[in-house]
Order: structure tokens, then sequence, then C-alpha cells
């Protein structure tokens, strides 16, 4: 297997996150004995393996134990309001029922015609391409609709329900991070109260719920969390024997997982991105000298790759802050500690970018050791 550092990884190469797995199945089971499945929120820093634990969540929906419809929505910041966030879940919705074999060639066809035309909703008829009304109708259409889709074409099918996963949810600016995960809860939730089998399991950025009060709270309840941080070392020891298991020339995986996880600290990315640039060496033997001689130019394609692109479209003013983060220290530092020089606003732009990590109120640090060695490598 060739990593592939800037794409999820697909489900018959995941590695780790056993736990988590075992937590989605668990709730999985649970839904098909009360009819109501759980819905998630994967928070994460970037690279650290969102996407791909969702797609392996999708995936183990589909196994014949659990045959629940699984629909993958990739979410883009082009979403201007809930209704066209609400057809986009349809139209996700419908090319994953007419990709199952399982439906009849009746319902098939059906479905095909099926366009969301006329939806009579509490007194509109809401075309497609018509005036968008308020933000309720994104909600009135889902409820109707997928009530329907339910009584047509999922019983008729014996699918058990249906998990959309949203992944990126925080790309949609246009609507507040606390009003969309309080109306996403209350659509879900309705559903389930409905006896319709149909929940929700979005990522985001770990501190996507960090700043929901009052309201918002029982939204931030209403999501089972999972936090993914990097690989721990067993995680990254799985990982690498994944990758070269069947190459004889490499050194033994005890000794690289070592290396590997003092360079990455178990960071998703960095681990596929530093396995990629080893496997192109790997017809030659790999012994750990010769690893340690490869890491400078390894190192260069890395800046080349990732790091260069993470400064190209900043500010002079912030990327002088990000060199003094590298020069100061190797930890999290407060914003009073960079003195004057520097306005708020600057701190959490970057961590909007995902360059630092906010770890506390007012406190922030690099995304990785990696990033710092890059900057100071530049200063």
């Amino acid at each position: 297997m060739i990593p592939e550092p800037n794409f999820p990884a697909k489900p018959e190469d995941f590695v780790g996150r056993q736990q988590q797995v075992q937590t989605f199945r668990q709730a999985l089971q649970q839904g098909l004995t009360t009819g109501r499945t759980a819905s998630f929120a994967i928070l994460g820093d970037w690279g650290v393996g969102k996407s791909s634990l969702m797609l392996k969540f999708a995936d183990v929906c589909a196994e014949p134990s659990f045959n629940l419809l699984p629909v993958f929505v990739s979410v883009s910041n082009d979403i201007h309001d809930y209704l066209r966030f609400a057809e986009s879940l349809l139209d996700k919705f419908t090319e994953a029922l007419l990709s199952k074999s399982q439906i009849p060639a009746r319902a098939r066809a059906e479905l095909r015609n099926w366009r969301l035309k006329g939806v009579h909703v509490g007194g509109f008829d809401l075309e497609r391409e018509s005036q968008r009304l308020f933000l309720s109708s994104g909600s009135s259409l889902l409820q109707h609709t997928l009530k329907e889709a339910w009584k047509r074409f999922l019983t008729t099918s014996a699918l058990k329900g249906a998990v959309f996963f949203l992944d990126d949810l925080q790309n949609i600016t246009s609507i507040s991070k606390a009003d969309l995960a309080l109306i996403l809860r209350d659509q879900f939730q309705s559903f389930g109260i409905d006896g319709l089998n149909y929940s929700v399991c979005f990522s985001a950025k770990s501190d996507y719920f960090a700043e929901m009060k009052g309201l918002a709270e029982p939204a931030s309840r209403f999501y089972s969390k999972i936090y993914l941080t990097p690989f721990s070392s067993d995680e990254t020891e799985q990982y690498v024997r994944s990758i070269f298991a069947e190459s004889p020339n490499v050194l033994p995986c005890k000794l690289l997982t070592d290396w590997l996880h003092q360079k990455t600290l178990g960071h998703p990315y960095f681990l596929a991105f530093i396995c990629r640039q080893l496997t192109l060496e790997a017809a030659a033997s790999l012994d750990i000298g010769r690893v340690e001689r490869l890491w400078p130019a390894i190192f260069e394609q890395l800046g080349r790759e990732k790091f260069r692109s993470d400064t190209a479209q900043l500010s002079p003013k912030e990327v002088e802050l990000l060199r003094e983060f590298a020069r100061l220290n190797e930890g999290d530092l407060t914003v009073h500690q960079l003195g004057p020089r520097f306005q708020r606003e600057y701190f959490g732009r970057l961590a909007e970018r995902g360059l630092l990590v906010r770890t506390a109120r007012g406190r922030y640090k690099l995304y990785h050791p990696l990033f710092r060695a890059f900057l100071q490598q530049r200063q």
C-alpha cells in the first residue's frame, strides 16, 4: 500500500481508532433495537483523520448486520442558507439510494423521477429553483421529504435507516455554529420521535462547540462527541506495519515505528507523507542510518508541498507572529506574552487557518513541531 497523505484513507486500508469504531458499532446496534440511532460529532484539528474515520463509519453502516444507508456529504463553503443545505443533503440521499442494489426495480424507476418538485410544505410549493423563503423552510423540506422517502423507498427495500455524514461542517459560515448545531439537533431529534431511524454524524474542528452557551447547550449534549487526537505509539506501529508489511528491504518495524513517532508525534498526515517518501526508497535496503540520511530531503519535500502553502497567503505580520512562536517556546503562549505588536485578530485568523491551535482562553501553540522546525529553518 502506498500512502496518500492528501486523501482520506480508504475503509479497507483504515488503521487504528479501534475504540472509536467499536463505540460507533455499539451505537448502531442500539439504534436497531430502539429505532433511534445516536448522532455523532467527530472533532479534531487539521490532518488528524476525521474524514478517514467518517468514511470508515459509513462503511460500517453498509455492513449486512446493520443495513443502514450511509449518505456522505462534503460540506462546501458556498452554502448560503439552510434551504440550500437541505437540498444538498437530499441530492446526496437520492444518489445513495440509487447506488443500493437492493432497491426494487419499480422503486428505482420511481426514485429516478423523484426530484423534489412540487413538494407541498406548510402551504408552500417548494420548487428547486424557487425563491428562498425562510430558514425553517429547509427544515420543513427535509422533514416532509425524508418522511415520504421512509415510506416509499427505505421500508420497501428493507433498509433499516440512514446516517448522514457531513464532512467539515465548519465550512458553513452563513449560519452560526450554534444555530446550525441546534437546527440539526431539532431536525434529527424529531425524526426519532416520528419513528424514522435517521441520524447525523458530522466532522468539524476541535473547538466547534467551545463557544456555545445558553440555548445551544441542548444541541451540544445531543451529539456523542469523538475528539480525535494523533495516533498513539501502538497505532503508529499498526500503521507502519500496514505500509511496510510486504517490504523485505525495510528495517525492523519497531525501529522504524519509534523513529516515525518521534518525528510526527503520531500525526496521521505527517505519518502518511513520510511513509510515502520512504516507500519510494524501499526497493533498496532501508536501515535506520539510511532513513536518517534521507530525512533532510524528505523534510525539504514536506516544506515544498505543505508548509510553504501554509504561509503563502499570509500577511507579513502573520508570518512574523508565527516566527515569534517558533523562536520563543515549544509549548503554548498567551496573547499577552507576545506584547502589543500583534493584534488579537491575528491569533484568531491563524487559528481559523489551522496554523495555531487554541489550547485555552487566550493561549495558542503552533499546530505541529515539524511546522516549528520549518519556521526556525527560515528565520
